[in-house]
C-alpha cells in the first residue's frame, strides 16, 4: 500500500509510491483528451502525477519560479496570504466532501496546488 504523507489540505502518496500513468490508463486518458478537445483546451491543460515530497499546510502553497538563462526551476513553500506570486499553474480536483480548502469558492471543484512566476526574462 502506498505511503501517505500528511498535510492539512490533502493527503497524497509520496512520489516514490505514486503510480504513474501507464497502459492500463489508456481509456481514462482518451476520455480526458476528449473532454479537453470538446472545450478547446487540448493545448492548455494536461496531466500531472499528484504526489507529495513533504507536507504543505492549508494556509500554504507551492511556488514555482524559473531562471530562463540558467534553464532551472525552483519550488518553495510560501504562505498563501503572503505570497506575491499570483499565476496558478497546477490544480487538483477536490471531492464533494463538504469541506472546501481555505478560501475556496463552493462553485469551483478544484484547489490551487502551485503558483508560478518568472524570475529572469529572456531579452
Amino acid at each position: 500500500m502506498p505511503t501517505q504523507t500528511s498535510s492539512a489540505s490533502h493527503s497524497l502518496p509520496r512520489f516514490e509510491d505514486a503510480e504513474p500513468l501507464g497502459p492500463q490508463d489508456a481509456e481514462f486518458a482518451k476520455d480526458i483528451k476528449a473532454v479537453l478537445e470538446k472545450h478547446g483546451n487540448l493545448d492548455r491543460f494536461g496531466l500531472v502525477l499528484l504526489h507529495d515530497h513533504f507536507a504543505v499546510d492549508r494556509d500554504e502553497v507551492l511556488v514555482e519560479t524559473n531562471d530562463v538563462q540558467a534553464r532551472t526551476l525552483h519550488v518553495e513553500v510560501e504562505k498563501k496570504a503572503e505570497t506575491k506570486h499570483a499565476q496558478p499553474s497546477q490544480w487538483r480536483f477536490v471531492a464533494d466532501s463538504g469541506e472546501k480548502p481555505t478560501g475556496q469558492s463552493d462553485s469551483v471543484p478544484y484547489e490551487v496546488l502551485m503558483l508560478c512566476l518568472t524570475l529572469a526574462c529572456e531579452d
